[in-house]
Parts: structure tokens; sequence; C-alpha cells
């Protein structure tokens, strides 16, 4: 029997919507057991600009409306044990997914594609974005489950984000992607700690939705051993591990200096288990300020070893499968800021520059507060470069769409 799951999954989400209260809309509380309920409801509408290259893309101007619901679980076992769970249901039409380009896939986060089910050729999607149990003590907080594994120290770029990093471009971060993994938090001391992080890999599987397999394969995991203090105003941590047995050592701080500029760096030497491949060093060094009048000023410069010196030696192959976070060039800069222009009204403006080719990318995102439990978002994106001869690439972000959204949030 057919059916369009659109008709379903939409009022769905507008009822949600109509849920009037801020906080969460179950709770339950005896003992050191407890159940919290949240959610949150996004609809949006975007439009997009393409290049004019048929080659590249199926249509020049493209738009459409989505939706996202996404229902919180927090639970509390015992006074040490603790559950948590994100289910995410989404309608996203398929040529608001690819951005109407011929030739990149955008896959998804990898992990298992077994929490993962969807309809009307992928445009309907049902997963379990986070599943895990955490026990906790003085000493020790462990974690196993899929969960956003977050290593990052600088803003805009990352290299230390090995798993689902954000994009620089990207002003929504409050929940980042779960992967499937196992992670322990030891404290050493009152300011020392050691962090141990296991990530399962899956293999490309282009059949399932996701792209990934269900199955885990040893080989493509990661593991980590990340060791951090603090030493005046500054926390450092060094790292190693390998990633899917590409060998790292790295490190990463963040403090301030005069108690006015604060200071953050993260990288690492990666070496890679393929002899084909050169060792190379990945390092970004970000500084910011904040006013009182709530402004915040943020410079971040990024050495990208394995980006190219020249556009001609440009590795796209590479860059396809996620375009939004993978760089093609050796070197860039990011200039952002952030301003509360009214207590309502929030602003981020970011201009990223690639200094191989010259292309840029300019990002405008404004939040205006509806209420305690609503908001409502404007959000402009705007690449700028040489545009491509056929499938002749002559920048990175000169072949991006320009596109512009707004955006309605729900939470509740």
């Amino acid at each position: 029997m057919k059916f369009n799951i659109k008709a379903i999954i939409l009022p769905v989400l507008f009822q949600l919507v109509l849920i009037p209260t801020s906080q969460a809309f179950y709770y339950w509380q005896e003992d050191s057991q407890s159940l919290e309920l949240r959610g949150l409801v996004r609809i949006f509408a975007t439009a997009t600009h393409n290049p004019d290259n048929s080659l590249l893309y199926k249509e020049s101007n493209i738009s459409g409306t989505a939706a996202v619901g996404r229902l919180i679980v927090d639970s509390s076992l015992s006074d040490n044990l603790s559950f948590e769970a994100q289910i995410v249901s989404s309608y996203i039409p398929q040529h608001i997914q690819n951005r109407g380009s011929r030739i990149q896939h955008f896959p998804d986060i990898e992990r298992s594609d077994s929490l993962n089910t969807s309809a009307d050729n992928n445009q309907a999607r049902l997963f379990i974005d986070r599943l895990n149990l955490q026990y906790e003590s003085d000493k020790l907080h462990l974690k196993i489950g899929r969960q956003p594994i977050n290593l990052a120290a600088t803003y805009y770029f990352t290299p230390n984000d090995f798993f689902a990093p954000f994009a620089a471009q990207t002003f929504y971060r409050a929940y980042k992607p779960g992967v499937d993994a196992a992670r322990a938090d030891i404290q050493l001391g009152d300011l020392s700690q050691l962090s141990l992080i296991g990530v399962l890999g899956y293999e490309f599987e282009p059949d399932n939705d996701t792209l990934w397999s269900k199955n885990p394969k040893a080989d493509q995991s990661s593991f980590i051993v990340r060791s951090s203090t603090v030493f005046k105003d500054f926390e450092i941590a060094l790292l190693a591990g390998s990633i899917k047995k590409d060998k790292i050592l790295g490190m990463d701080m963040q403090g301030e200096l005069f108690d006015w500029l604060g200071i953050r760096a993260e990288g690492h030497y990666f070496m890679p288990q393929n002899s084909t491949q050169d060792n190379h060093t990945e390092f970004s060094l970000g500084l910011e300020h904040r006013w009182e009048n709530s402004l915040i000023i943020r410079v971040e410069q990024f050495y990208h070893g394995k980006g190219a010196k020249n556009t001609e030696d440009y590795d796209f192959a590479t860059a396809l499968p996620n375009p939004d976070t993978s760089y093609l060039a050796r070197h860039y800069s990011a200039l952002g800021a952030n301003y509360e222009m009214t207590p309502l009204l929030n602003t981020d403006a970011l201009y990223l520059y690639n200094w191989v080719d010259q292309s840029r990318v300019a990002a405008f995102n404004a939040v205006y507060s509806l209420s305690d439990e609503s908001e409502l978002v404007f959000n402009l994106n705007i690449p700028m470069g040489k545009k491509a001869e056929g499938l002749e690439f002559n920048s990175e972000f000169g072949n991006q769409g320009k596109s512009i959204s707004l955006e309605w949030r729900q939470y509740f």
C-alpha cells in the first residue's frame, strides 16, 4: 500500500510546535531516579542559486521547505547511572539535500545505518542521533553508545575534531551529531584529566540510506588518548592515537592573556599508513576578544598540511563526499563577529578566505527570539571566486551555490 510519508510527518511536527511551554513537556523524579522529555522542531524554507554549469548542477535555482523534529530523553537511573537518547524525524526534499549537484554525495555522519529508517526516496527519515549509557563518580565519567565526540579547541577550523566536525560557516551548533563510541574521562587531579576514546568506523555502502554499512569494521575504527591540565590561565592538552590506522600526535590549548585576549590553538602531526601518502601537519590558531557591549571578534588562521599549494593540485575526489568540511588548499583565514543588537536579536557574521585561489565565503546569521521557547532565524551564505570551466575547477568556493534561508525553531 502506497502512502505519502510527508502527510504523516509534517502534521505531527506542526502539532509539536503548538505545545506552549518552554520547559520539558514531561518530567518525573523519585529519589535518585528521574525522566525528562524535551523536544525541538525546526521548519525552514531555503533557496539556492548555483553557478551556471550544467555539468556540475542539475538546476541553477532550487528552493523548497523542510522540517526536522528532535525528541530528547534524559534519564537518571541511580546516583551514578544515567541514560540519554535523541530521536530525529525529518522530511527534507532530495533537491535540497544534494543542493542540485550532479557529482556530490553528501553522506550522513559515519555511524551504523541500522539505527536509521527512511521512505519516499530517503526524503523522510527517522533515526537515532544519540543513544548512550553513562556512569559517573568522583574520579570517572564513562559514556558508552552513540554520542557526540568533541575535541575542538578552536572555533572555525577544527583539525583535531575528527568525528562529525562542524563546518566553519555553521552557526547553529546546539546538537553535535553522535557517533558510535566509548569514552572514559578519568580525573587525575583537581585540574588534570585523562580521556580514553574509541570510535567505531564503517565502510562506505552506496546502497544504504546513510551511505555507511550497518556493522562496524575493525580497521576503520579510531582510538585516541588525550591528557589535559591547567597551567595558570590556560588549559593545555596532548593527544595521540590512530584514526582508521593512520597515526596522529597532537595538542590543543585555550586560555586568556591579560584578561583581554582569548587564545585558542589545536593541531596534530598526521602519519598515514599508506606509504604513498606523505606525513603532514594540521594546525589552527585563533584569537578572540569580547567587549562589554557583547561584541565578540574572532580571527583564525588554518594551516592545512594536506592541502594543495596551487589549484592544479586540488584533490576534489577527497572533498566531494563532504565539501563543507573537506578543505582543498594549504592556507585559510577566517574573520568572525557576534553581536547582540538587542536582547531579542543576536547576529553572527563570517568571512572565510582561501589564500591559494583567493576564493571566499561571506556568511550572515540572525536569530530573533519570538518567545522563551521559539525563535526565527535568517541565514545568508555567499561563496565567491572563479567559476569552473566544464569540469576544470578554478577555485574552491567559486563553485558553490549562493543560498538564503528562513527558519522557525520551537523548543518544548
